[in-house]
């Protein structure tokens, strides 16, 4: 039996490496394997950090006796879902026809052209509570595909048909919500919150960072937000220790948690800390952004300056593999023990969501050091992750790289980081590479319906079998590529006044703007781009006498600077004088003519590029924002 994951990029899949199942990675090779032996697939899709795939290994793919049998009969795919994003939403999807109870491990049975005709998460060993075991699933999938093969074929075309129609009418165009609607999204929200505990709805319990991002972004939701993170900093999801949140709890009350802790969970989560501590002034905020901070510092960032994936929720102690145990000792305790184990590998897309977090939490809380960290990691995946051609890779791990290809949560995702970091640093090579990533997605669309397509396309086996979902609007833990693109595109918008931008944000934005209005927890960073496309935008340009060394040094010495940190516009840029000369000259015209005056820090406050009398004090950028 060929080992085909021992080399793998994914510390997903080499886990599984010497496993006695004949898996194959994704890829053209195993659905010509199952073609040539007319043998059904299984799917299995997971990640490294999560708790039910490692316990799925260990009772079922470690077993000689069930491999046997799934070795003789099926096609086994090992997939990351990390790795391959489309894969997972694809099968998702198609999931969702036969379990409602969707998560991972996700294991889906197709036929040998992908379709999928039965699926589920995990299976236990032994029958328990009603739950077939995975030997059962394995004999019943089986007997259906080879004594009712045409019900199963038929069912599966059904099937795939049904998602091709829903994807379709979930982006299909509509208007835009206008302020009473988003109001009335942020009250269905308010409506869904945990009175006792906090949060939405009941267990298991997620940190749903997007929505907490709608409600920062709309005055209604303000309270609904601080009340919800601050219930959640004070909750066992966060570790009291090093500060860094868990994917989720498995009841109410916070408690319980599954304790893997995830790079986008914690970037986002920083990013609502700091908005929250902006809004509120509140100690707490800002004690759990510094919390965070830590986390990703200390715990996630690599040497090469990028960002490992997660952490797992499983140490070794005492010889065993336990879950959270590590978590729940004292630091004197933790101290002689290895931590559990890091996802090591560098995402784009969620490298991108770190970068965007640090830079725009380094500005409000006056943090240098994670402006510094945003600017290391940020030329640590330009280097290692964006091709000659200026396409993006998907992943990589030390020194080699995935055949992975990026998606368009990756594009969007860095390219949001990107011109965070612009403006925080007035970095200006960093809002030319974020241009540059939008436009080459711009471009590949071309005339279709969406005004974003992945450079190259998508992954070219879900192509080829007609199971791509070309538009992904799904957001629940993180935001989708169209969100996080569009949102790339508004802010170049605002920072060049280029049309072509605006409209592709919106034309993005209305195909899901009906979805999101009736379906809020599911997309909050759509729905918070849509409030600012509802509203004048406000641009604020911060520009700082040359010899002050970064924002921190002008940040402390003057009052402007730091009401400007707090100021809640659309957009807040800091830029020495020549960096505004710079990012004026290639194109970023709102920086254009932007000058000290007196040789203090100068603010221009201004409404779609139409700017008030420049500002040196606080009382003098108040009263332009009154006139």
């Amino acid at each position: 039996m060929a080992n085909r994951l021992a080399d793998a990029i994914s510390p997903y899949l080499r886990a599984h490496a010497d496993n006695p199942v004949d898996w194959f990675p994704w890829g053209a090779e195993a659905f010509a394997e199952a073609r040539r032996r007319d043998a059904p697939v299984m799917v299995s899709i997971g990640y490294a950090t999560c708790h039910w795939c490692h316990v799925m290994a260990r009772e079922s793919f470690s077993d000689p006796v069930t491999a046997d049998e799934l070795n003789a009969r099926f096609v086994a795919i090992k997939v990351d879902r990390e790795e391959h994003p489309e894969v997972d939403a694809a099968y998702l999807s198609a999931a969702s026809a036969f379990t409602g109870n969707l998560g991972w491990p996700l294991t889906v049975f197709a036929t040998p052209d992908g379709k999928a005709f039965f699926a589920g998460t995990y299976f236990p060993p032994q029958p328990v509570a009603g739950r077939a075991s995975f030997r059962q699933v394995l004999d019943a999938v089986w007997d259906a595909w080879t004594v009712r093969r045409a019900e199963v074929e038929s069912d599966a075309g059904k099937v795939q048909a049904a998602l091709a129609a829903a994807a379709e009418a979930a982006t299909s165009v509509s208007d835009l919500p206008g302020g009473a609607e988003l109001d009335a999204a942020v009250a269905q929200l308010a409506e869904a919150e945990d009175p006792e505990f906090g949060g939405f709805g009941g267990a298991p319990k997620f940190p749903v960072a997007p929505t907490l991002d709608f409600l920062l972004a709309r005055p209604s939701g303000h309270e609904l937000a601080a009340r919800t993170l601050r219930r959640m900093a004070e909750s066992p999801l966060r570790d009291p220790v090093d500060g860094g949140f868990f994917r989720y709890a498995t009841r109410r009350d916070w408690s319980e948690p599954h304790y893997e802790r995830m790079l986008y969970d914690n970037a986002l989560l920083l990013d609502a800390y700091a908005r929250a501590w902006q809004q509120t002034g509140e100690e707490w905020a800002e004690r759990t952004a510094d919390g965070i901070a830590s986390f990703l510092l200390d715990v996630l960032r690599q040497p090469s300056g990028g960002f490992a994936s997660a952490q797992d929720s499983e140490s070794t102690i005492d010889g065993a593999r336990v879950e959270g145990t590590y978590y729940t000792l004292p630091v004197a305790e933790r101290a002689q023990l290895d931590p559990p184990p890091l996802d090591a590998k560098v995402l784009t897309g969620w490298n991108g969501f770190a970068i965007g977090a640090l830079s725009r939490a380094g500005r409000i809380l006056n943090r240098p050091a994670w402006l510094a960290a945003a600017r290391k990691a940020a030329d640590a995946v330009l280097t290692r992750h964006r091709r000659d051609d200026g396409t993006l890779l998907r992943t990589s791990l030390g020194d080699r790289s995935s055949e992975a290809g990026a998606t368009l949560e990756d594009y969007g995702g860095l390219a949001s980081g990107l011109l965070e970091l612009a403006l925080a640093a007035g970095d200006a090579s960093a809002a030319a590479s974020a241009r540059d990533l939008v436009d080459l997605c711009l471009d590949a669309a071309g005339e279709g319906t969406c005004p974003f397509e992945t450079p190259g396309g998508g992954d070219p086996v879900l192509e080829a079998t007609g199971l791509a979902v070309h538009v992904d609007p799904s957001e629940g833990a993180y935001p989708s590529g169209l969100s996080s693109m569009a949102q790339a595109a508004h802010t170049l918008y605002l920072l060049t006044g280029e049309r072509r931008y605006e409209r592709a944000a919106r034309e993005g934005m209305r195909l899901v703007a009906a979805q999101a209005v009736r379906v809020p927890s599911a997309f909050g960073t759509s729905l918070a781009l849509m409030s600012r496309l509802a509203a004048e935008a406000e641009q604020l340009v911060v520009v700082l006498p040359e010899g002050v060394e970064g924002r921190e040094s002008a940040g402390s010495a003057s009052d402007l600077v730091s009401a400007a940190r707090r100021h809640n516009a659309a957009l807040v840029a800091f830029a020495t004088e020549g960096q505004a000369e710079t990012l004026a000259a290639d194109g970023f015209t709102l920086f254009e003519g932007r000058t000290t005056r007196d040789g203090l820090p100068t603010a221009y406050l201004c409404r779609e590029f139409v700017c008030r009398l420049p500002a040196t004090t606080p009382q003098e950028l108040s009263a332009a924002r009154g006139t």
